[in-house]
């Protein structure tokens, strides 16, 4: 505090503090109501337009847009991997700042706001959100084909170390793709509810460019954050729908081709249109709650089936690997392991970068209430430690199989969709577990195009979380039309197209992301000094 500052009466520094963020915006000015919907303009009608326009090239010209995509995929890999790379490890010590910073004690809401939902629920939501799909999909794959295929660390061929496979799988999905999500959503939901502020992208950069963000400026970061919403949800949709359709697969004999895929497709989006007329209450709330106790079941499954000694010595190795490579892997300079750098850090790190405004905007609409320590903590490590578990939990069990040399697994990843179910089709009651697991990977799914249509539909209303249901129901089916056309296009290399989609959608908001962590600094900065000077005010 200056002197300057410390001289002058706290009622009246109060009052210049809190008109720094008075503003005559208005959510509805740029609105209109046409066919009784409620859109904001320029977002709306552009992202929507770019998407189309995009989705029926893909379809007029796949083998050309399959090429685009991976010629892109491979460019934006090999110029701007260390800019991934650096960016991720820049979010993680932010996040892990504000944990122990003194505007931890900010309180979302003000002083005197209180949670939304319980303890549980919240965490339920804030899980289902952000890794839902992904962990179903890669819990026994990524582990194990880093077993069978690197050895003594993840960045060398050979294969047969524990500790490197668990410990790289780790990096992928621990603190790193939490602070990445967790960036966003305070930004989201400290600019919303203690600035009064729009609930939508643009908001977080009112500190750095005031009432500009209400015009163009602020139209073309939300249309990035629309664009990269939707290719990052595709792709966990058409992730989902390849492990389905594998599943029906393995168990009934159904083809899984695409024809199936599509149908899951289809049939998922339908029952997301019903849920997602409900809102969050109504749908979202209720299925993270099933999504949360089904994946409970199946994981203590797991840890009993697998044996439990195996289960807490994969914990111990989890952890010791994740320790051990955590640095090193996040290294951005003179990497010489390209397939791995490449083919996984830096789509797991687009990928995640575009899911943030998904994920970000609804954990911030269901954190009301919670401290930024509080929120941090929940966000960043409790995530975390239950990823720990469950990659212990599935990734340790199918690395003992393949140690052991039991069932399909002990001869690598043939097809990544379906390792879930070969690791399950060594424990018992496998028909059962399997089908248990099908219908979770379907509720994440559900849950993942349900929350997005909620977000999405937040953007293009300029902020409004009320909107029509019409629009919630028009991106619910955008969303499985743009996964069912990238699985399409993708043709048997699926995954790539998949991987390339959200690479290439994530590029562009990695910078969003990094001017986000400043605004956001410069907001908390503010709100400590409101809090400060209130205090002596009131005293």
């Amino acid at each position: 505090m200056s002197e300057q500052e410390g001289n002058q009466d706290p009622q009246l520094l109060v009052k210049e503090l809190e008109e720094v963020y008075e503003t005559d915006y208005e959510i509805g000015q740029d609105n209109v109501n046409a066919f009784g919907l409620d859109l904001h303009n320029p977002v709306f009608f552009i992202s929507a337009l770019l998407i189309i326009v995009l989705v029926v090239t893909a379809l007029l010209f796949p083998e050309a847009a399959d090429k685009q995509l991976t010629a892109t995929r491979v460019a934006i890999g090999d110029w701007f991997d260390w800019l991934f790379l650096s960016a991720g490890n820049i979010f993680v010590l932010f996040c892990l700042a504000l944990i122990i910073l003194p505007v931890g004690r900010i309180r979302i809401g003000g002083e005197d706001a209180t949670p939304d939902f319980s303890l549980m629920s919240w965490l339920a939501m804030l899980f289902a959100a952000g890794m839902g799909i992904g962990l179903m999909f890669w819990a026994v794959a990524e582990p194990v084909g880093y077993f069978t295929e690197w050895s003594g660390t993840p960045l060398d061929a050979g294969g047969g170390d524990a500790a490197s496979a668990l410990g790289a799988t780790m990096y992928h999905w621990g603190l790193h793709p939490w602070a990445i999500y967790g960036v966003v959503a305070l930004s989201l939901a400290f600019f919303a509810y203690n600035k009064g502020l729009p609930l939508t992208i643009r908001s977080t950069f009112y500190p750095l460019f005031g009432d500009r963000v209400f015009g163009w400026l602020g139209h073309v970061i939300d249309i990035l954050a629309v664009l990269a919403t939707l290719f990052g949800l595709a792709t966990s949709l058409g992730l989902g729908a390849t492990q389905a359709a594998s599943g029906l697969n393995f168990l009934f004999g159904i083809d899984p081709g695409l024809t199936t895929q599509v149908a899951i497709i289809i049939g998922v989006t339908a029952v997301a249109l019903v849920s997602v007329m409900r809102g969050i209450h109504g749908g979202v709330r209720v299925l993270s709650n099933i999504n949360i106790t089904l994946a409970f079941v199946l994981l203590l499954f797991v840890m009993f089936a697998g044996g439990l000694i195996a289960f807490f010595s994969s914990v111990g190795t989890t952890l010791g690997g994740y320790l051990q490579y955590i640095l090193p892997l996040s290294n951005p300079v003179g990497r010489e392991d390209e397939t791995f750098y490449h083919g996984w850090t830096i789509f797991f790190w687009a990928w995640w970068i575009s899911w943030s405004p998904f994920v970000g905007m609804f954990i911030a609409r269901v954190s009301r209430g919670r401290t930024v320590r509080q929120f941090m903590t929940a966000v960043l490590i409790v995530p975390t430690v239950v990823t720990v578990v469950w990659m212990s939990a599935f990734g340790g069990n199918g690395i003992n199989q393949v140690i052991d040399g039991v069932g399909e697994l002990a001869g690598g990843i043939s097809d990544s969709s379906l390792a879930l179910f070969q690791m399950l089709q060594n424990l018992p009651f496998t028909n059962v577990t399997s089908f248990l697991a099908i219908v979770l990977v379907l509720v994440f799914f559900i849950t993942s195009s349900d929350s997005g249509s909620l977000v999405i539909d937040s953007i293009t209303s300029g902020g409004k979380t009320n909107a029509p249901k019409s629009q919630r129901l028009f991106w619910v089916v955008i969303e499985g039309v743009i996964a069912g056309v990238l699985l399409a296009v993708g043709g048997e290399a699926a995954l790539d197209a998949l991987q390339a989609g959200a690479v290439s959608a994530g590029l562009p908001f990695v910078i969003v992301l990094l001017l986000m962590c400043v605004s956001l600094t410069k907001g908390l900065h503010h709100e400590l000094q409101l809090i400060r000077y209130g205090s002596a005010e009131s005293s």
